[in-house]
């Protein structure tokens, strides 16, 4: 006899692992979540920077950084595990009028939503912040204190350890073959442990989403991007309490990481696919960058062996797809984040748990995050990518 559940979430990663928690937060408790690794956060969870920020440009993702970055501050509160949560701000550089025209507008739909403390920096006020910086060509910026970052392992295994206190289970090793439909509705799906008997399932599967849908049938625009990022050796100097710091001429930021830094940027020529090899010729490319804005910089030490890769699942208007399946009843979507999965993930459990549930998002208005804004060219623009 196969196994029943009533709800089944394919993939163990931070956003599966958060729809997880809401649910049986919200007395679901017959839930059963699908991981095909050995362990947790091996995919994108483990490989992110961890950033979280609310300095986004449209209103559907400044209100998910609206509930989540508080969520991440309250966490161990809310799980009984901590979050690892640090608001060390996110510093935006620009080096143009125009980037200044576009901050001033973010901020003022931020601030209509309800962040409070993001402030418009003149140049002196930056270099201040970090006086190693080469600040001949900025001309302001701005900085929202209660950005930071989190650890993306804790936040996941927290959410995950409530979910199965809760009363959800866990199997790893347990990879989907499969996904039956009946007629126009989920039925259950086929898996290396066996087949599982549920009518609601949710794809949480990250980079590989497109191929988890397309066994229901549904066409869905996610594409795997490598992004690549480069820890440094110890680096004295800088201060303690370093912000996110992004140049926006370049799209290279940088963060502390322990007593070193943590360095990203996205290579113009990388392409889609399933490539998750470190290529160290990306270290020089993005300690030119580094020195160039930040002069001592240069004077960086990295071991390529302690740099990694992971994947983004990108959209083509780089916003998540949140919500039922087009066409097949009982799939639910959580995909495509365009990086903003770990900063998202309380969000997008929250939602994905009120559509299973109640049929409709309730915590904000998320319905315009639905797969069929492609078809229909309904697309989102999001302009403050990373």
């Amino acid at each position: 006899m196969a196994h029943t559940a009533d709800v089944v979430i394919i993939g163990a990663g931070i956003v599966g692992s958060s729809v997880a928690y809401h649910l049986t937060e919200a007395g679901c408790k017959n839930v059963l979540v699908l991981e095909r690794e050995t362990r947790q956060g091996l995919g994108s969870t483990g490989k992110s920077m961890g950033g979280v920020r609310a300095q986004f440009a449209t209103d559907v993702n400044i209100g998910m950084s609206l509930y989540s970055i508080p969520f991440f501050d309250r966490f161990e509160e809310a799980t009984g595990h901590p979050s690892g949560y640090k608001a060390h701000g996110y510093l935006f550089m620009a080096t143009r009028p125009s980037h200044m025209e576009y901050l001033r507008a973010n901020r003022e739909r931020q601030v209509a939503l309800g962040l409070k403390g993001v402030e418009l920096l003149e140049p002196g006020d930056i270099v201040r912040m970090l006086p190693q910086l080469r600040a001949d060509d900025i001309v302001g910026g701005s900085f929202c204190p209660t950005d930071g970052f989190v650890d993306p392992h804790l936040v996941m295994s927290g959410f995950m350890a409530r979910a199965l206190e809760c009363g959800a289970t866990l199997w790893r090793e347990a990879e989907v073959t499969g996904i039956e439909v009946d007629g126009d509705a989920v039925a259950g799906v086929r898996t290396t442990q066996g087949p599982v008997a549920t009518r609601t399932l949710v794809n949480a599967a990250g980079p590989w989403a497109s191929r988890v849908a397309q066994m229901a049938g549904v066409d869905l625009p996610v594409e795997p991007l490598r992004r690549m990022l480069v820890p440094t050796e110890p680096f004295p100097g800088l201060p303690e309490k370093l912000p996110m710091v992004i140049d926006m001429s370049t799209g290279f930021h940088f963060r502390r990481e322990g007593v070193g830094l943590l360095l990203a940027w996205a290579d113009p020529d990388e392409t889609p696919g399933f490539k998750t090899s470190f290529d160290p010729a990306f270290i020089e490319k993005i300690l030119t960058h580094a020195a160039n804005r930040v002069p001592c910089f240069a004077e960086l030490a990295v071991n390529p062996k302690r740099c990694w890769a992971g994947m983004y699942e990108v959209t083509p208007d780089h916003h998540a797809i949140l919500g039922p399946a087009p066409g097949v009843r009982g799939l639910f979507l959580a995909n495509g984040f365009s990086g903003h999965g770990v900063m998202h993930s309380p969000a997008t459990g929250r939602l994905t748990a009120e559509w299973i549930l109640y049929g409709e998002p309730r915590l904000l208005d998320a319905r315009l995050l639905g797969a069929g804004r492609f078809a229909a060219g309904r697309l989102l623009e999001e302009t403050a990518v990373l």
